[in-house]
């Protein structure tokens, strides 16, 4: 489908899917950082070299990642007619919301690094590695979403 952005629509998409792999990336090391953080003991130097590697994951891919995937998707979203009322597209809204849910848990993600960067622990280690497994889950359901289209 072509429509609104013509033929740059190939090119967005292939960007969209381009950061989306990038901002997926980050938020499966995130996690995997939070436990070995949470293990390290507080203010030791190794707590501090997670602190460093957790901020330079957030500022490098993390969030310019996010930021172009919800920019590009918006402006995908449009090309198909989300804004305008096109019917048929229950999948995309359902989308839209599992990707608000990641987005959510990236910035729960990232205030909980920054919780440990003050040494305060609020989870175990059982319950940090149980939530690495919610970006698996979203973005599975997501895609499923988008090639399936189910409703």
């Amino acid at each position: 489908m072509i429509g609104m952005l013509g033929t740059a629509y190939p090119w967005v998409k292939a960007a969209h899917i381009i950061f989306v792999i990038f901002w997926m990336a980050g938020m499966f090391m995130l996690p995997r950082y939070l436990v070995y953080h949470q293990e390290a003991a507080p203010g030791s130097a190794e707590a501090q070299t997670w602190v460093e590697r957790e901020n330079k994951l957030r500022k490098m891919i993390l969030t310019p990642s996010m930021i172009l995937v919800w920019i590009l998707g918006l402006l995908l979203a449009a090309n198909l007619g989300l804004f305008s009322g096109t019917p048929g597209l229950g999948w995309l809204h359902t989308k839209l919301l599992l990707v608000v849910v990641l987005s959510g848990y990236h910035g729960w993600a990232v205030g909980y690094a920054k919780k440990l960067a003050a040494g305060k622990q609020t989870l175990t280690g059982k319950q940090l590695r149980m939530l690495n497994e919610l970006p698996a889950i979203l973005v599975t359901l997501i895609v499923v979403l988008v090639i399936v289209r189910p409703f």
